[in-house]
């Protein structure tokens, strides 16, 4: 019994038991892409220019302090260490940089969709906004309509004035002047 209780449940899998060293990836992105943009900065190589300046006037001029005789073995060491470690970490800024671009294009491509259905929607409102406004009555058309009407009222105003004028001045009675009479009092 006391053996079973030290092991674990067959439903959990076994982890390894070396120990394994754990590191934060975007801590060493980070880091590794401060030291790309370092290496690619005018000030870098002004102090690199320094050093190997300074390097090779100590080598050649100062015999006292010459620790790397004229082919400069150690320098050339120095230069190919720096190349090794270098040029990965600048892959990996550019790794970086990268996934960044996709992402930031995948956010542009998404918000592009959503500002074009959004203008599709605002075409097809201005439409029907258009159409409604063509239906309804403006002003000018209602004084045109209102003026035509006026104008028909007006001629047969005139006609009925003629024609009872007509009546009237033709016949020479009293029945002209009651028929006057007559529309006077509905108008």
């Amino acid at each position: 019994m006391n053996e079973s209780s030290t092991r674990s449940p067959l439903s959990t899998p076994v982890t390894s038991r070396r120990p394994r060293i754990s590191f934060d990836s975007d801590a060493i992105g980070r880091y590794s892409e401060s030291i790309a943009r370092f290496f690619g900065t005018g000030r870098y190589l002004v102090i690199q220019t320094v050093v190997v300046i300074v390097w090779i006037i100590l080598n050649v001029a100062v015999v006292a302090l010459r620790f790397d005789p004229y082919p400069f073995i150690l320098l050339n060491l120095a230069f190919s260490t720096q190349a090794a470690y270098a040029a990965p970490l600048i892959l990996l800024a550019q790794n970086r940089q990268e996934d960044r671009d996709k992402s930031a294009l995948k956010e542009d491509r998404l918000r592009a969709t959503q500002t074009k259905a959004d203008t599709e929607f605002l075409a097809r409102e201005l439409a029907s906004v258009r159409l409604s406004v063509g239906e309804t009555v403006t002003r000018d058309y209602l004084r045109r309509e209102l003026d035509d009407l006026r104008d028909s009222i007006e001629r047969i105003e005139t006609l009925l004035a003629a024609a009872d004028g007509g009546a009237v001045g033709g016949a020479g009675n009293k029945s002209g002047e009651e028929d006057d009479s007559q529309w006077s009092g509905r108008g």
